[in-house]
């Protein structure tokens, strides 16, 4: 029996230091491995997200391009033909010359108004666009009636631009008819050249 006088407390003092760094990380790593799981799961849970955002804006950027590489082609001939973009009012009245020629009339005269928003806009939804018209009316003579339609054919085959027939009035003229060719019907027509662009602030506004 070893009695408590002979323990020598200087000889305990390494194994009581020893003993009590090892309390201290029994009950400390337990605390601190917690600790340390639950930021590098929220990292992890921050990363993923990151990760899911970026995967988003690349299948939408992926989607933005094959409609562009999808319609490019159609949005070019829009182009040409005048029908987006800035009004071509000289490819118009080159338009209505050669329409006039083609049909051998007998002149066009013609007067343009100032460019307004497209009335029935709203109900062909441009998205992003914003649909504008120019009001033109135009005055001819005609050897017949059938010339009305050939002439309005024949100007939208010109690719001048895109266009509506708002109203066409004809009037039988007296002639005496003592020339075989000569026009026989006066005509007017109030058309609606129709143009589109990217709208702009001031445009939603208006």
């Amino acid at each position: 029996m070893i009695s408590m006088d002979a323990i020598n407390p200087r000889g305990l003092k390494a194994p009581l230091t020893a003993l009590a760094v090892a309390v201290l990380l029994g009950i400390g790593l337990p605390y601190y491995s917690d600790s340390k799981l639950k930021d590098a799961k929220r990292e992890l849970a921050q990363q993923q997200k990151q990760l899911s955002d970026a995967r988003t804006k690349l299948n939408k950027s992926g989607d933005e391009k094959n409609i562009i590489v999808r319609f490019l082609k159609d949005y070019e001939h829009l182009q040409r033909i005048g029908f987006v973009g800035e009004e071509q009012r000289i490819n118009w009245l080159d338009g209505l010359r050669l329409a006039n020629q083609q049909t051998r009339l007998f002149g066009v005269d013609y007067q343009i108004g100032t460019q307004k928003p497209y009335p029935f806009a709203t109900e062909l939804n441009p998205g992003q666009m914003a649909i504008f018209q120019s009001e033109m009316k135009i005055s001819f003579k005609l050897l017949h009636e059938e010339d009305l339609m050939r002439f309005l054919s024949a100007l939208a085959k010109q690719g001048a631009g895109v266009f509506s027939v708002t109203e066409c009035m004809m009037e039988r003229m007296e002639t005496g008819g003592s020339i075989r060719f000569q026009p026989n019907i006066r005509a007017e027509c109030d058309l609606a050249w129709i143009t589109m662009r990217p709208a702009t602030t001031g445009d939603k506004k208006s």
